[in-house]
């Protein structure tokens, strides 16, 4: 196992999912959960799942979704002593209604909640190499920033790397502070994963080049476009690396960006090259969507191996 940590801290949620398609929140149907969730929580359970280190920090409530979460995570090896268990207050929640084009609506409600109390992040750090993950999401909350940031600077001080996927969203991007925070992480960061929504917000009308350029320019060493079902296309200096989506069916995409991320890094922790870790965090993705429930899909390295082995048709060119 590696010597390398990969940590992150964000929101810990349940999400309940409507069972009929396109209800969209408003109208009464059954649903079904509660699945552990949260954007840096699903990254860091499918890290671990391929063997990674991994630590969370976050904060849970004393009740039966919080320990839904901490079960989940540890069953796949997280560290979950970096979560904050608190008395006083409820777990977060989400509700989730997904769409015959597998697209999703949600309501959220994190401000409150006890994932927003993340605990004492900076104290708690393992005593190995760090990989800091950070998600876009969790900067909307004014106290998750300011712990993420707050960590963001400790890992740096102790020659860490970042990492971050911006998870752009209309209600981050029209809020200043959490704007001006994710460019401070983006800046700060030599893996970048960007999402096809995260273009259309952060660089609307850029080229692939353009945009690749601008992530070089910041700093960024690797620059990972997601494609969502169509593949991904990875860029590490001249080198740009192509892949192709797997034929998987495709049931709730929540959790698959999440953790083809976690299976890039997991992958580049464990000392491998950057075309397996891409070929690897591909197949992963698409198996992540194959199940409801953002970290229902999340797979093991053999699952993984076995889906590149089937599949081995649909190769990485570059």
């Amino acid at each position: 196992m590696s010597a390398t940590t990969i940590i992150s801290v964000g929101e810990l949620l349940v999400e309940f999912v409507s069972q009929r398609k396109g209800c969209e929140l408003s109208e009464r149907t059954e649903y079904s959960g509660p699945y552990p969730s949260g954007a840096s929580a699903v990254c860091l359970d499918q890290a671990a799942r391929i063997g990674a280190r991994a630590k969370i920090f976050g904060g849970i409530g004393e009740d039966g979704f919080g320990c839904a979460i901490i079960e989940q995570l540890a069953d796949s090896g997280v560290d979950t002593t970096g979560i904050a268990l608190h008395s006083d207050k409820t777990t977060g929640v989400a509700f989730v209604s997904c769409f015959e084009d597998a697209s999703r609506i949600s309501i959220s409600h994190v401000d409150n909640s006890a994932a927003e109390w993340a605990g004492k992040v900076v104290t708690d750090l393992p005593e190995t190499e760090l990989l800091l993950h950070v998600s876009g999401s969790s900067l909307c909350n004014v106290r998750l920033r300011s712990t993420t940031l707050a960590l963001l600077d400790e890992v740096l001080a102790r020659g860490g790397r970042i990492s971050c996927a911006p998870n752009a969203s209309p209600e981050l991007m029209s809020a200043p502070k959490a704007r001006q925070a994710l460019l401070k992480v983006m800046a700060a960061s030599s893996i970048l994963f960007l999402s096809e929504e995260d273009l259309d917000l952060l660089y609307p009308g850029k080229s692939e080049g353009e945009v690749v350029a601008a992530m070089r320019a910041m700093g960024a060493d690797i620059v990972a476009l997601k494609q969502g079902v169509d593949g991904a296309v990875i860029c590490q200096g001249e080198a740009r690396h192509e892949l192709w989506g797997h034929e998987v069916k495709q049931v709730d995409p929540a959790g698959a960006s999440d953790s083809f991320c976690g299976t890039f890094l997991a992958m580049l922790a464990e000392g491998h090259s950057i075309e397996t870790a891409s070929r690897y965090a591909n197949a992963a993705a698409s198996l992540a969507g194959g199940k409801s429930g953002p970290m229902a899909g999340n797979a093991s390295l053999a699952d993984v191996e076995a889906l590149l082995s089937v599949d081995g048709a649909k190769r990485m060119t570059a």
